[in-house]
This record gives C-alpha cells, structure tokens and sequence, in this order.
C-alpha cells in the first residue's frame, strides 16, 4: 500500500532515479520511487565502461540497485505519473496512473528521454504538420478536429483521455493497453475509439496529415497523429510546472551542479538532463540529486 506523503519523491527506476533513492533514504527522509522498471532504457543494455564493474547486464545492474534502494529504506510503486501540480502550501501532488494522490515535498525528475519513433511512411515528412510526440503541448490546436493517439502505455491514455475535453473524434492504436486496471477501465469506457492489435503502417496526406493506414487494413481519416509511446515524459510533465529545458533544442531539463531546476523544490538527473548518454553520467547526477533534495526537506521543515 502506497502512502499519500513522501518527503522526496522520484520519478524513474534507471540508474540516476536508483542512485538518488539510495542517497536521500540514507539521510533518513521518506522516499517513494515511481516508474515501471523495465521501462528504463538500460532495462536490455550491456555495460562493460562502468568504473569497478567489468561488465554486467542492464537488467541485473538494475535489481541490485533496487535492492540497495529499498535496504536504505526507499519504497517503490510501479506507476507512471499522469500530473503533477504545486500546492498553495508548499510541495507537490503527483496524480499516478492508478489514480492515487501523492503528495510531496521535493522532486527528482529522472525518467529519461524519449527516443520512440514509429519509424513509418510519413512520419518524419509530417512533423509539425499533423504529427506530433506532445499531446499536452499541440493537443489545442486541433479543437473539434479527428485525432489518433499512438501507443498502449500511460502516455497514450492519458493523452487520448485528454483530447477527449479537444478533438470531436478521438481514436486510440495500440497493440494491447499496458496499464493499470484502473486506466485502462477508464479508456474502454469512455467514448475512446480504441484499435487493440492494431498498428500503424503509414500516414498520409498533401500538405498535412489527413488519413493513417493500420496493418489490419483499416483507414482512419484524421487530421492529427499523435505518437505517444511509453509513459509520460519528463519534458511534458516539466513544461507544466515552469521548469526551464536547454534553449537550444528545448529537450532537456536545465539545471545546476546542486542538480536543481530554477523550481524550488525540483531537481533532475540522468539522460533527462542532456548527454552523454553514460550511466556513469546518471548515477553521479542522481547521487548530487538525492543528497540535495533529502537536505532540501531537512530545511523546509
């Protein structure tokens, strides 16, 4: 059972989210990790460039970090986060996938970056025109038109949910929904066109997007394509609480050597925070991460 209050909350179960449980229970605040651990993009890696570890499976390097984890006393609950908003008093209330209302003091953003693409007919030719990776950033502009999301994970769900209150029309493509009970509920009984073991095959269109083939022979005449694999990123989850992304390619989460963003209380690490891609790189952030976060706390109360 999960609590509804942490001092420190995490969201990522990769090796920066791991590293920066381990340092902010160790100085005895309550932890909570969220995020499904296979999802971590060294869930299927082989690391062999890890100093004091010849070489190893992603997959075990991940357990074992898990486990030193929860030997230090954080706790972990395999759900995405859906929202996050401030509080008038302080802190945050995260909103999971399952529907439960945590609330929380700091936040470290560690999820990663998404690096999914369908890799379709269309796809790249239609970026910015139709085809979009953000429902929360470019969902407004397609008021009473006919969409598609793409993907079975809660990035989907919560994006097709979302555009329910936008498009006039609203279809879902997945090959099976990787969700919780309660979400997945949630999308079958609302007025979600849902396409189960179905996938895109290509998008078409002159100028814009106007029609996407499925592989079952389907043909869905839409005006936006919106490609939403995985579980909520942190890029779309920040851009909703005022945390500043690199101004170059707005990509990644800025932010200092402390590991904070320019939002009190929120700080970030790993891939989310730009390359290299190394988990060297994500373990050192997420370690400066956790110690700064659990004092952050110490001081707040």
């Amino acid at each position: 059972m999960v609590a509804t209050e942490y001092q420190v909350v995490i969201l990522g179960t990769g090796p920066a989210g791991l590293q920066a449980a381990i340092h902010a229970a160790r100085r005895k605040v309550s932890v909570l990790v969220l995020g499904h651990w296979p999802k971590s993009s060294l869930f299927k890696a082989h690391v062999d460039n890890f100093c004091c570890l010849p070489s190893g499976k992603g997959e075990d390097i991940l357990l074992m970090g898990r486990d030193q984890a929860e030997k230090s006393g954080a706790h972990f609950a395999e759900e995405d986060v859906m929202e996050i908003n401030p509080l008038a008093e302080g802190g945050y209330k995260l909103k999971t996938e399952s529907g439960n209302n945590i609330k929380t003091k700091a936040l470290i953003m560690a999820m990663g970056i998404s690096r999914n693409r369908l890799g379709i007919a269309g796809e790249k030719e239609f970026v910015g025109k139709g085809v979009s990776y953000c429902v929360d950033c470019d969902g407004g502009f397609y008021k009473n038109e006919k969409v598609t999301i793409i993907g079975g994970g809660s990035a989907a769900a919560s994006g097709a949910l979302t555009m329910l209150f936008i498009a006039d029309e609203v279809h879902m493509v997945c090959r099976e929904l990787e969700v919780t009970e309660t979400l997945a509920e949630q999308i079958r009984k609302s007025e979600i066109i849902l396409h189960e073991g179905a996938w895109p095959k290509v998008i078409k269109g002159e100028n814009a997007v106007s029609q996407l083939e499925l592989d079952n022979g389907e043909s869905l005449l839409v005006t936006g394509v919106f490609i939403e694999l995985g579980a909520k990123g942190a890029v779309e989850l920040a851009s909703t609480l005022g945390v500043a992304l690199d101004s170059e390619n707005f990509q990644y989460i800025e932010t200092n050597k402390r590991a904070e963003t320019n939002v009190s209380g929120i700080y970030a690490a790993g891939d989310i925070t730009g390359p290299p891609w190394q988990v060297a790189k994500a373990v050192g952030e997420g370690c400066v991460a956790g110690i700064q976060a659990a004092d952050y706390v110490k001081k707040a109360d």
